[in-house]
């Protein structure tokens, strides 16, 4: 009885803010971007198994646990697939509710969006062809190095390679649209590897004979969803959802259906 109670009234709440935004024009300055029983997520479905393409629609872990959120707050989730580089300036400018598309918190992001509770953990690894002279992520260090590093473009994977080798002259970034893009590069011999999240990696790999993994990982990072800064009602109803999927065990059990735990 109180988790329906709880439930109405967190619909009660949605619906009279969304009236309220819209009675004074809605957009990014409102308290809510949220439509009436819906909840819209903005993703990149070309990042598997947290979000791709299956039979024309968007699944996977985050698509799963975003489901989820908007089960527990009574809402239907709607999922809208852009490139990746405009998820954050989307959900910065009030377009959609939420965004989730293994997106790492950084310090320069939280300039742009609030983070909710990570829900999972992320590891950038680095992809070459077998027999690479790269044979682990201090070859991409050492002295004399340059390597022509590809990335997916507004990555955590881009930033990483730029900040810490292409800025420091130890590489040049070429930057794709899409993960696949960059490994397709790799395995015709324009550049000397990827940098990329350890999960797609394995699907990559698994799809491109003659491409390894390293065994070192070049850096580890937190997932989380992200929602303007202004939707603080929305923000707080969502990060509270999430973490009763966390302590239920709802979220490890999508992440296990998607990833092998052992």
């Amino acid at each position: 009885m109180k988790k329906m109670i709880k439930s109405l009234s967190l619909i009660l709440a949605f619906t009279m803010l969304a009236l309220a935004a819209f009675a004074c024009g809605g957009g990014a300055s409102s308290s809510m971007t949220v439509e009436e029983g819906v909840l819209i997520m903005v993703t990149n479905a070309e990042f598997p198994p947290y979000e791709f393409y299956q039979g024309g629609n968007i699944v996977g872990i985050d698509a799963e646990i975003a489901a989820a959120i908007a089960d527990k707050l009574g809402l239907e989730l709607q999922i809208e697939h852009v490139d990746f580089d405009s998820i954050l300036p989307s959900i910065e400018a009030g377009k959609y509710d939420i965004a989730m598309a293994g997106l790492t918190i950084t310090e320069e992001r939280k300039e742009q969006v609030n983070f909710t509770t990570s829900y999972a953990t992320g590891i950038q690894v680095v992809i070459v062809p077998e027999g690479s002279s790269i044979t682990s992520v201090d070859d991409l260090y050492a002295d004399g190095a340059f390597h022509t590093i590809g990335v997916q473009l507004s990555t955590t994977g881009d930033l990483y390679a730029t900040w810490f080798l292409e800025d420091e002259g130890l590489a040049s970034i070429e930057r794709f649209n899409k993960g696949a893009d960059a490994v397709l590069a790799l395995t015709t011999g324009k550049i000397d590897c990827v940098i990329i999240d350890n999960e797609p990696a394995k699907v990559f790999v698994s799809q491109n004979p003659g491409l390894v993994i390293l065994d070192t990982e070049f850096e580890v990072e937190d997932y989380a969803a992200a929602l303007n800064k202004n939707n603080t009602e929305l923000f707080e109803a969502v990060d509270a959802a999430l973490r009763e999927l966390i302590a239920d065990g709802t979220v490890q059990a999508i992440i296990d259906k998607y990833i092998n735990p052992n």
